[in-house]
């Protein structure tokens, strides 16, 4: 699970560079972010952040920028069905628990 530190350090890091207009990419995050790009692909939700900012560099009419989307999306879609799966783990935890257990007879 992303530290909220470390999302807010990505997120800095990539407007910073969106606003200067320099080059939005995997290592430049890293070095601005003080984070290893290894972490940067790794996590789905940083690697989300970086996606989104580099995509808005891309003209969305273009072949590379529609892949681009697809990509975003795609990766987007994944954190969610993560996010879901753990959620319904966790309720099925919790009406395991929360359920009165028969008494033998």
């Amino acid at each position: 699970m992303t530290s909220p530190d470390t999302l807010a350090r990505v997120e800095y890091a990539c407007s910073a560079l969106h606003r200067d207009t320099k080059p939005v990419n995997f290592v430049s995050v890293a070095l601005l972010a003080g984070i290893s790009r290894t972490s940067l692909y790794r996590d789905p939700s940083l690697r989300a952040v970086v996606e989104e900012y580099r995509a808005a560099h891309v003209d969305p009419r273009t072949l590379t920028g529609l892949t681009r989307e697809v990509e975003h999306l795609r990766t987007a879609l994944e954190i969610l069905a993560d996010r879901v799966r753990r959620h319904e783990e966790q309720l099925r935890q919790l009406e395991s628990v929360s359920r009165p257990r028969r008494r033998a007879n």
